[in-house]
């Protein structure tokens, strides 16, 4: 058992001892193989690269030759569907040989880099056979040749750069031909009220997306700003020809002074233009440029530059508007001009958040200040005229000679008509607007103005006032001591019949309108029938006199003969003097000269009846039609007959001068809405 123990021993140092041997031996193999690993792997490290850039230029250079072949379908194919197929193709073929020379310039110089040390490592440490190095070698030098030769030249002077030119041609025609459509081809008549139009898509979702990717597209490759330069000045030309099929010449006269020698009438019908046009412009067509330049744009990098493009192509064309309504606002105050000037501070009011949207940002903040600057100007040329309107009332109370008849003047039935128009639904809530504004620049943001309906009571109430220290003024101008009379009666009876069931009796109150003018006219039509018709009554009043005596008879007809022949004066003076033109009030001052009149005559007959026995006298049925002739425009010829006058006998002929000239020599006629 020992001897086999040791036997086994020595058997083990014999095993132990060639195993010693052979480890000594196989040791350099190892270390060789370690090192051709570790070169295998250096040296992939390197060619790997080196190949997957040599197959970026294979791909860049089939992607140039499918470029050669789409841009030749291109130009070939007349189908306008099948061609925005293939120019998307085009487009995605451009990206993909962008992409392909981006990754070649990207990874070309390490490539090289590191090929270059795998070459210079092989030449110092001999790991392998001088002719593969020297193969290594000339690869690497070809290589470094190709990269530094085609990579620039495939950027900026191959087939990229004339495919981007052709992008640039074609975007730029694409956008030509997105038009606005059927702006202008539905003109409404001048007086009509016509719809905006809806906003409409301005191109097909493809045509859209391809805009989208040729901006991109140009975007990526450094042009952004032609992209930009080209999307501006096509879509500006195409928003201001889209207008311009409005026929808007009146644009052209924007000055302060070339708008006050425009006639009224032209001057008001470029304004109501102007208002539809500039909603028009704001609600469609600018509305569609921007929904256009967020769709195309608004995918770029620069996230904000639509928003940019946007004002460019507009800030001109509101350039335009701005200045035709900053001189109207800036032009001659004449009253006639406040309705316009009303209806375009309304249709600014009435803009203005939607304007705002759609000007938002800070790229269109110039543009919004402007607004408000155009609004301003508006409130403060508004205010102007309507309180000059009162000043130049009480300015023409000399200079001026009432009607000679007493018949209400013209100044006062323009003044009246015109607050009544004022007062309607159109206007009343704008004038409001406007003084409330006013009233809050004088006092203060922090002030509580008065709600708008006081506001313009108020106002209006000034008005009214002027107009009757006008009126109070022009009847101290008659000589005659009736016709003052007979001039307030028939104003004030206009005024208080033409503003009461009217927006203007309803602003002021009945109870006002009575108390200011019903019961100032039915004063004076009192004093009237005592001055004009109270000498004749007066004739005929009871006298103490002796019973059937000849005196006393010949006294009665005396007392007859004498009333005739004033009945006779006061009917010529109504005929040639006197005007009462409202029927109404005609009517009830021959009811109440006949009360004043037949029942005193009546009256006087049958007290000295037996005195006038056998005598021919005008019995009180006549003498009633007499009275009511004199009203109704019929006087009593030479031979006692009563003779139907012609109207022109009847009423003078009165002043020509209109109530507007009154107030100021203008050049302009009145607008038709405040014609009396």
């Amino acid at each position: 058992m020992g001897k086999d123990l040791e036997e086994m021993e020595k058997k083990f140092d014999s095993i132990d001892e060639t195993l010693s041997t052979a480890a000594k031996r196989v040791a350099p193999l190892q270390s060789l193989a370690i090192a051709a690993k570790a070169l295998d792997t250096r040296t992939n490290r390197a060619v790997s690269p080196a190949l997957h850039l040599l197959h970026s230029f294979k791909l860049s250079e089939s992607f140039q030759h499918k470029l050669i072949q789409l841009s030749h379908k291109l130009s070939i194919e007349k189908n306008p569907r099948n061609r925005l197929k293939k120019l998307l193709k085009y487009v995605q073929c451009i990206d993909q040989l962008n992409k392909a020379i981006n990754l070649i310039s990207l990874d070309g110089e390490p490539v090289i880099q590191k090929l270059q040390e795998v070459v210079e490592f092989l030449s110092r440490t001999k790991a392998t056979d001088q002719y593969r190095t020297e193969r290594l070698k000339e690869t690497l030098i070809t290589l470094r040749a190709l990269y530094e030769s085609e990579v620039d030249a495939m950027k900026f002077d191959g087939l990229l750069d004339e495919a981007l030119l052709n992008l640039q041609d074609e975007f730029e025609i694409m956008l030509q031909q997105m038009k606005h459509q059927k702006i202008g081809e539905q003109q409404a008549d001048e007086d009509a009220d016509q719809p905006v139009p809806v906003v409409s898509e301005l191109g097909t979702k493809m045509e859209v997306e391809i805009l989208r990717r040729i901006a991109e597209t140009l975007a990526a490759n450094d042009c952004l700003d032609i992209c930009i330069d080209i999307f501006v000045k096509v879509r500006y030309r195409r928003a201001a020809k889209a207008l311009m099929r409005l026929n808007p010449d009146y644009l052209r006269t924007y000055t302060p002074e070339e708008i006050d020698e425009m006639g009224w009438k032209s001057l008001e019908t470029a304004i109501s233009l102007w208002i539809q046009h500039f909603e028009l412009a704001v609600k469609t067509v600018f509305l569609s440029e921007k929904k256009l330049c967020k769709q195309v744009l608004g995918g770029l990098p620069e996230v904000l530059i639509w928003l940019e493009c946007f004002v460019k192509i507009t800030d001109k064309i509101m350039a335009v508007f701005f200045r035709f309504g900053e001189g109207v606002a800036r032009s001659n105050r004449e009253p006639q001009k406040l309705f316009k000037l009303l209806e375009m501070f309304d249709s600014l009011e009435k803009l203005k958040l939607e304007f705002t949207e759609i000007f938002e940002g800070e790229s269109g903040a110039d543009i919004c200040i402007r607004f408000r600057e155009l609004e301003k100007l508006l409130v403060h040329a508004s205010s102007k005229v309507f309180w000059e309107f009162g000043l130049q009332i009480e300015g023409t109370s000399d200079g001026f000679t009432p009607p000679q008849d007493g018949s209400v003047p013209k100044l006062v039935r323009y003044a009246v008509n015109y607050l009544k128009y004022l007062t309607t639904e159109t206007y009343n809530a704008p004038m409001a607007k406007v003084l409330r504004t006013e009233q809050i620049w004088k006092a203060g943001i922090l002030s509580k103005p008065e709600t708008d309906e006081n506001l313009l009571k108020d106002a209006i109430s000034n008005i009214m006032e002027a107009l009757q220290r006008h009126i109070g003024s022009k009847s101290s101008g008659y000589k005659d001591k009736i016709l003052p009379h007979v001039f307030i009666m028939n104003t004030y009876w206009y005024i208080y019949m033409r503003s009461r069931n009217t927006e203007l009796g309803k602003l002021l109150g009945e109870q006002y309108l009575k108390q200011k003018y019903k019961s100032v006219a039915e004063e004076s039509a009192y004093m009237y029938q005592w001055q004009a018709w109270g000498p004749l009554v007066s004739l005929l009043e009871k006298e103490e006199s002796e019973q059937d005596t000849k005196a006393t008879a010949a006294y009665v007809r005396g007392k007859l003969e004498a009333f005739f022949k004033c009945f006779d004066e006061i009917s010529k003076r109504h005929a040639r003097g006197y005007s009462i033109p409202d029927a109404d009030l005609r009517a009830q001052l021959r009811g109440a000269t006949v009360k004043l009149v037949v029942p005193v005559y009546s009256e006087f007959l049958n007290t000295h009846s037996t005195l006038l026995s056998g005598k021919s006298y005008v019995p009180p049925e006549s003498l009633q039609g007499l009275v009511g002739q004199v009203f109704n425009g019929t006087d009593r010829t030479g031979n006692g007959r009563l003779k139907r006058q012609d109207s022109k006998d009847i009423m003078p002929a009165r002043n020509s001068v209109s109530g507007e000239g009154e107030l100021k020599n203008s050049r302009r006629s009145r607008s038709k809405s405040v014609d009396v």
